[in-house]
């Protein structure tokens, strides 16, 4: 559901975005930006309805905030022109933008332009709404079908996110650390959800969850440890799969068969190396969007 902001058109809009997520903004950045270039997100709807908006919301951002979630079409906005503007400048997108972009934000700014609806606006007391899906619905639903299938289960609390490459090097330190101590009969799955963000500094082709999992490759080399790091609407990045598989071997049959892991890491082409290797998730898109999901399977210990 898109209407952009007179003078920028679809085109315009889509490039801002497309600059901001090779930036590696975060999603809430993202939406500051994107929320001042329309007229139905941020609050928008409800400026074109007398009556009563109830949304029932599914959730994509860390935190479930409804100003965030969709950008917010019916949901009051409490960020500004002066906000979006500071973040394109942190990333020294200005000069890069469409110059309607950075007019239309600039005019903001000067308050040459309106606003979107904020909480006080009478607007803003026409919105109800609740959230029904969320990416820790997800986690407590993948919880119990590993215990229904005879796994021990610890469910990270804190929402994975950050750098890509930084947070799989966490993420990796944690799950050798428990297989160290791994003294279960049964084995253990450990749950996590998040989103994490890239810096494309190449051409190749991927997404998030890909180069999560090949930047975890070399946190898990010998280790009896299976992970999965997913979206789960089923497409990541540009791309058909889902995601991709590492195990403690991974990086030796990549080697096996002549695959460079940190080259393929540093210009950004998880999707190839793991299509090469056969580890990629093609589940084909699922219908809806609770961020990511990391699974992990721990081997009991022996004996």
């Amino acid at each position: 559901m898109v209407h952009p902001r007179p003078p920028v058109s679809l085109a315009e809009k889509i490039e801002t975005n497309r600059l901001l997520l090779e930036c590696g903004a975060a999603i809430e950045e993202l939406n500051t930006v994107r929320k001042h270039l329309s007229n139905v997100k941020g609050g928008g709807v409800l400026r074109h309805s007398p009556a009563t908006v109830v949304s029932l919301l599914i959730s994509d951002v860390v935190g479930d905030d409804p100003a965030t979630i969709a950008s917010g079409p019916t949901t009051p906005d409490p960020t500004t022109f002066a906000d979006a503007m500071r973040i394109v400048r942190g990333y020294k997108l200005e000069k890069r933008l469409p110059p309607a972009v950075t007019e239309l934000l600039k005019a903001g700014v000067r308050g040459e332009a309106q606003e979107t609806v904020k909480p006080g606006d009478p607007e803003a007391q026409r919105s109800v709404g609740a959230v029904i899906g969320s990416n820790s619905l997800a986690l407590d639903g993948a919880a119990a079908a590993a215990r229904a299938r005879g796994w021990d289960v610890e469910l990270v609390g804190e929402a994975i996110t950050g750098d890509t490459a930084e947070a799989a090097g966490k993420f990796g330190r944690s799950l050798r650390v428990l297989a160290s101590h791994q003294r279960e009969r049964r084995g253990l799955c450990v749950i996590a959800g998040g989103e994490t963000t890239v810096v494309v500094r190449g051409s190749g082709r991927g997404g998030r969850n890909q180069e999560f999992s090949l930047a975890l490759a070399e946190h898990l080399a010998g280790a009896p440890v299976l992970a999965l790091s997913a979206g789960t609407d089923g497409i990541d990045g540009p791309t058909e799969a889902a995601g991709a598989f590492v195990d403690g071997e991974t990086l030796q049959r990549a080697g096996a068969r002549g695959l460079d892991a940190m080259r393929a890491l540093a210009v950004n082409d998880s999707y190839t190396f793991f299509r090469d290797l056969g580890d990629l998730l093609v589940c084909g898109p699922t219908g809806t969007n609770v961020m990511d999901i990391k699974i992990a399977l721990l081997a009991a210990a022996a004996g």
